[in-house]
């Protein structure tokens, strides 16, 4: 059974394969539990959260259903992380809508004000989105990965949908919300867009 980092709580075991045989269905070149341990590593970085057990489960979940290009990938997944709320955490106190909401927040990567977002959310969004600011390899992988997954998609549409997404992230003021994640990763997310960019021109 995979390990997870630093849970704010006692997971239950049932919830771990749940999660992981979410993640395994249909098989993904990126959006994969590796994804998710990535993430969570991220978590553990920061200082204080407001409410770390609903960003823990939202982190879980996030991509518990993912098919590229389908707008619905982010309620199915909100939905999945609800009803293994209801079957293993019912006597926690569980916030299952706020753990809803941040997962449906991640539709909006890229189109969101930081100013309209609370200190979790902003960080939450950070975690998932830190592969921009990662090692030139490895954000070269996750760009290939990404890739794969589309494969389906007539490569033309991709390649001008993927190009406008990246330049749109090296266009703003900040690519990140929080400000530990502006500081750490800022530089080289750009350099990594600025790369990627060169090269789908």
């Amino acid at each position: 059974m995979s390990t997870l980092t630093d849970p704010p709580f006692a997971i239950p075991e049932g919830l771990l394969r749940s999660v992981i045989a979410a993640y395994a269905h249909p098989p993904r070149a990126y959006h994969s539990f590796t994804h998710v341990q990535e993430v969570l590593r991220h978590y553990a970085t920061v200082p204080s959260w407001q409410h770390p057990r609903e960003v823990y489960l939202a982190i879980l979940f996030h991509d518990g259903v993912y098919l590229a290009g389908k707008s619905d990938n982010e309620t199915k997944s909100a939905d999945l992380a609800a009803q293994a709320i209801d079957t293993f955490l019912a006597g926690e106190s569980i916030d299952a809508a706020r753990v809803r909401h941040l997962i449906e927040l991640t539709a909006r990567h890229g189109k969101v004000s930081r100013e309209k977002l609370d200190p979790d959310e902003r960080h939450f969004l950070d975690c998932d989105m830190a592969i921009l600011g990662a090692p030139a390899a490895q954000f070269e992988a996750y760009d290939a990965a990404i890739a794969e997954e589309y494969r389906e998609v007539p490569k033309i549409l991709y390649r001008f949908n993927r190009k406008r997404f990246l330049r749109h992230l090296l266009e703003a003021d900040r690519i990140f919300h929080s400000d530990l994640f502006h500081t750490r990763l800022d530089a080289a997310a750009r350099a990594n867009l600025r790369r990627a960019l060169g090269r789908a021109d």
